[in-house]
Formats: structure tokens, sequence, C-alpha cells
């Protein structure tokens, strides 16, 4: 077999097309197929440093074509991923739990259980952290991996609930 360097540049793009089977973000895919093409260039006989701006080039618009345009079409509705602690779960509502092995007081949100602290306000319960199961609470912040909550009022709350236990 020759090893001319079209048969190196598809090596190259298998392994990164195998490689995004682990990932699912779409960049490994978008490097394989920029790969593929550039074994194209090679086997037209241009030389490395072309080859090289090439994989550049296609990487350069299929990564970002990858990840913006591409990527959205197969995530599910609704789901936007990494964003637990980025400030869009602030204001939803919750209900408190007890977390089994320890008896730590805390909401669940996005599925991980996140302990518990009142806000600090005029309100005498600001700074617990213990509430009884079954409080409804507003969430607020972050403070590190402390959930800082508020409590709802008795009245239920209009709005998005996101009671999962």
């Amino acid at each position: 077999m020759d090893w001319n360097p079209a048969v190196i540049w598809l090596i190259v793009a298998l392994l990164l097309g195998l490689a995004e089977l682990t990932t699912g973000g779409l960049v490994l895919l978008a490097l394989g197929i920029a790969a593929a093409l550039t074994a194209g260039l090679a086997a037209l006989g241009l030389p490395l440093p072309w080859q090289l701006l090439g994989m550049g080039l296609f990487s350069g618009l299929l990564v970002p074509l990858a990840i913006w345009v591409i990527r959205p079409r197969f995530s599910p509705r609704g789901v936007a991923y990494g964003t637990t602690g980025t400030g869009v779960e602030k204001g939803h509502t919750y209900t408190t739990l007890r977390r089994d092995f320890d008896g730590a007081s805390g909401i669940k949100i996005n599925g991980d259980f996140y302990r518990l602290r009142v806000a600090a306000d005029a309100d005498e319960e600001s700074g617990k952290t213990d509430l009884p199961p079954g409080t409804r609470v507003i969430f607020q912040a972050f403070d590190g991996t402390t959930a800082i909550v508020t409590l709802a009022s008795p009245a239920p709350v209009s709005g998005a609930t996101h009671d999962k236990e």
C-alpha cells in the first residue's frame, strides 16, 4: 500500500470521525470532514504547506458551521446545555427535600441536589440552611454549590414550577 499524503489525511479524517462518537459536540466531525477535504487537496498533488492552509480554511469554515447551525438542530427543544448556575433558573419555584444519607435540606435543579440557604434580607428566616421538606422556595442564585433561595408565598406562585424529585 502506498502511504501518500491523501491516504494519511483520510486516516486522520476517519480517526476524528470515530472520536466524534465519544463527544457528540460535532466539532470533531467537522474537523474530520475538513481532513477529508484536505485529502482531496493532497490527491491533487498540492504540497504540504498548501494542504495545511487548506485544513485551516476548511476547519475555520466547518467548525463554526457545526456549532452554530448544525448542532442546535440535533438538540432537543428547550434544552440549554451547561446552564445550571448561569442564572437561567433564577426566579423559578422549587420544593425542598431532604437528602437520604445526611439529612441535608436542599432543592433539585436539573436533576442535581443543591444544599440551600435562605437569602439574607429582613425576613426572620434569613441565613437558615434547614427547612422542612415540602417548603416552597424561589431560587435566587448560587454561592459556590449552595443555592440561595427565598421563601415562596403560601399561595401557588404563577409561572413555571420545577418541582422535580
